[in-house]
């Protein structure tokens, strides 16, 4: 089958081949997941857009306690960024499990939410700090929370002619530590089996608050953990209460029995990683220096 490849110098160039095209279209930016999914298919789109020749997609920004990533940054780049190995260590975490080190040098932040699998890596921690995505189409830009963004496998409120610009956050207000885990069936390469992100900070009088937490590959998609937030505001960090916060994230598992796992393996994992998020977030808590709750 032929392939119509284009390549846009301009972000309005991109949006108009996409709109003349309409569904036949794909925007790539790395490529890793439409590869893959095209080979295991057997079916190419009519016409691939790179989105590579759009540089300005490709920056980190930050500013005070905003951070703007560009759609086209890769999982390498913020793996290697030194700004996020305090309190949003984190995001580092969830960059570094993705693939090897040749598809992190060009697997993007951007692909990675628009192909909305169940277990995008860095989905739940994203989804911990809040962030939005902003569009960009025929009828001007939108911003809309990443946690309404994407609606289940494969399905996203993006439109066809609608590129993904930027992915933003602000950093918690208070002195706060992250943490994720990941697990598969082998230590490397893997897509996961369950993930979990946490991000916890901590009151004046040493009580958790502001507590955030997500999971992915447990559901059709990456989810917050809502009661488990509500049970742990104001509480310090126990074996109970660990308990609890296991149960919680368990009940919160909708998993599937797959091939790298059965349903109920997934709903143990996700108990033990939400336990272990919490505790390794609270301990790197007194480690970090991000404390400005105070300024």
């Amino acid at each position: 089958m032929d392939v119509e490849f284009l390549e846009p110098q301009s972000l309005q160039d991109a949006i108009a081949m996409a709109k003349a095209r309409g569904s036949a279209a794909r925007f790539i930016a790395g490529g890793t997941d439409l590869i893959i999914q095209a080979r295991k298919s057997g079916t190419w789109p009519a016409t691939v857009i790179n989105l590579q020749r759009l540089t300005t997609l490709g920056e980190i920004k930050v500013s005070d306690r905003n951070y703007s990533f560009g759609s086209l940054v890769t999982h390498r780049q913020i793996e290697s960024d030194a700004r996020f190995a305090g309190g949003l260590q984190a995001l580092q975490e969830s960059a570094c499990v993705i693939g090897g080190h040749q598809v992190r040098n060009v697997a993007t932040v951007g692909g990675n939410i628009c192909n909305a699998s169940p277990a995008a890596d860095m989905v739940p921690i994203l989804l911990c700090l809040n962030a939005e995505v902003s569009l960009a189409g025929p009828n001007g830009s939108r911003v809309i929370p990443l946690a309404e963004f994407t609606q289940g496998p494969r399905k996203t409120q993006r439109a066809s002619d609608e590129v993904m610009t930027e992915i933003i956050f602000s950093a918690p207000a208070r002195k706060f530590a992250s943490a994720f885990l990941k697990g598969g069936r082998r230590r490397a390469m893997e897509i996961s089996i369950v993930a979990m992100a946490g991000v916890v900070s901590a009151s004046a009088d040493g009580k958790l608050t502001d507590v955030r937490l997500a999971m992915g590959a447990a559901g059709p998609k990456a989810i917050r953990l809502a009661d488990a937030e509500k049970f742990l505001e104001g509480k310090t960090p126990s074996k109970a209460v660990l308990e609890e916060v296991g149960r919680l994230a368990a009940a919160a598992a909708t998993p599937i029995d797959d091939v790298r796992a059965s349903a109920s393996f997934r709903r143990h994992l996700a108990a033990v990683y939400a336990r272990r998020v919490v505790e390794i977030s609270w301990n790197r808590i007194s480690e970090v220096r991000n404390d400005r709750s105070a300024a």
